[in-house]
């Protein structure tokens, strides 16, 4: 079960949606599958730490706890606060317009930002009231999601292969071989930039730390769920990476039209029209899911934080008749309706991000201030050592030091490389995060 919430967790919309924007930035098969593989590297050795970590505070919290033991108050909760800020609702607004995106693709209907924008508003607004519904209508269509998008990476792994075996040449091993002129300048630019979506794919392969508390045998369980899990992904990735690359033509991946559509188009292409129809059906159940699973765990870390006099007491209310955060749930609908409108705004009227998606826009800012909590995070590791040396330890990080240094010498080439391809995203993100600090010294009550 716990594997389970690790996969249901972390796949959303990335795998489906980003290959297409990927192939133009690398250019070519070779270096979009070894920095597939390196992100996987990359989260097993960050799923190494964080075992660790969690089996020695095995807290509801996750990242929070590692971060308040390591550091103290502030750290954790400026990661609380992008969490509930931006991150959170960010994600939400990007997975509502693929989502609205794939629906009109379904019906046939063609649509401009400002068209897409209010349906994606309206989306999210309904899921929000879903969840005021009660837990357990989330919890419910959660589960349904969780089977289908799971399901669908499968179908694009197998599905070529067990085409090309019962006699349709559908694998074109041709295809590996061939590039297009990426649009990043720099080899090093190219990796970064794949990194980046990459990463967004992985984002919340560390989805099962947060419920440490509740996992039975933690020391053994949970080491076993993040490195299971980030197995079976990296797995799941890399197969579904081949199969887009086997099945389309590099060329056709990259025309703007198709970018977001790459997995619709595998199976367009292996089936016909209505295998595509059937993937786009899936991608809004998919992303669907990712919505609501945003909007039905994170407001209970807001509800958790105004109760504690860390956000407005009105956080940390309940509604009087469904016993759910309310107020929570509809604050993060309410950031995330800004985040897609602000985005929006900027793509049209800024000649910077004019070539730029809102799902793009909006992913590349959530990962890159994940990743500064990430690396922070893994560095709590070695200082924990120091700190907790007589803590117990029931799972211990192999190959110490070197497991949680390369994890943060990668990371931090990560973000300066970001910070200098995208400077204005990076420096937006930081500021957001850096606007919590006089907050936090207004508001934190002393521990």
């Amino acid at each position: 079960m716990a594997i389970a919430i690790v996969i249901g967790n972390t796949i959303g919309a990335g795998i489906f949606v980003k290959p297409g924007r990927i192939a133009a930035d690398a250019g070519g098969f070779p270096l979009i599958f070894s920095v597939w593989i390196f992100g996987t590297v990359l989260c097993v050795l960050g799923g190494l730490c964080l075992a660790e970590l969690s089996a020695m505070h095995p807290r509801s919290g996750g990242l929070y706890v590692y971060l308040r033991e390591a550091y103290g108050p502030l750290p954790a909760f400026l990661f609380g606060w992008q969490e509930f800020l931006f991150a959170r609702p960010a994600s939400t607004g990007a997975l509502a317009v693929v989502c609205i995106t794939s629906f009109l693709r379904i019906i046939d209907v063609s649509a401009g930002p400002w068209q897409v924008v209010p349906l994606a508003m309206i989306l999210i607004g309904l899921v929000a009231s879903f969840n005021v519904l009660g837990v357990l209508w989330g919890a419910r269509l959660q589960a349904l999601t969780t089977v289908v998008k799971c399901g669908l990476v499968s179908a694009i792994v197998l599905l070529p292969w067990i085409l090309s075996v019962t006699g349709k040449p559908t694998l074109n091993f041709g295809y590996l071989s061939e590039t297009v002129s990426p649009e990043q300048p720099s080899l090093a630019s190219q990796f970064a930039a794949v990194l980046l979506a990459v990463m967004w794919a992985f984002n919340g392969w560390e989805g099962v730390v947060p419920i440490a508390e509740e996992v039975k045998n933690p020391g053994r369980n949970l080491p076993l769920a993040l490195l299971g899990g980030i197995g079976l992904l990296g797995l799941l990735y890399m197969g579904a990476t081949i199969a887009y690359h086997l099945v389309i033509p590099i060329s056709d991946m990259v025309i703007k039209e198709n970018r977001e559509h790459v997995a619709e188009l595998l199976l367009t292409r292996s089936l016909g029209p209505w295998a595509g129809s059937v993937m786009s059906v899936g991608l809004v159940l998919s992303t669907l899911g990712t919505i609501n699973s945003n909007l039905l765990t994170s407001p209970r870390v807001t509800y958790a934080m105004g109760r504690d006099g860390l956000l407005p007491a009105a956080f940390g209310t309940l509604h009087p008749r469904y016993r759910t955060p309310m107020v929570a749930i509809f604050f993060q609908a309410a950031m995330a309706c800004l985040m897609v409108i602000g985005s929006a705004v900027l793509i049209q009227t800024t000649d910077y991000f004019r070539d730029r998606t809102i799902f793009d826009l909006l992913t590349d800012c959530i990962v890159f201030a994940a990743s500064l909590f990430y690396t922070a995070a893994i560095a709590a590791l070695i200082v924990l050592r120091r700190k907790q040396p007589d803590l117990a330890r029931p799972f211990r990080t192999p190959w110490y030091p070197w497991t949680p240094v390369l994890y943060i010498v990668a990371y931090l080439w990560f973000i300066l490389s970001i910070l200098f391809e995208q400077p204005i995203e990076g420096v937006f993100g930081i500021l957001l995060i850096l606007i919590g600090i006089p907050y936090f010294m207004l508001r934190a009550k002393p521990t």
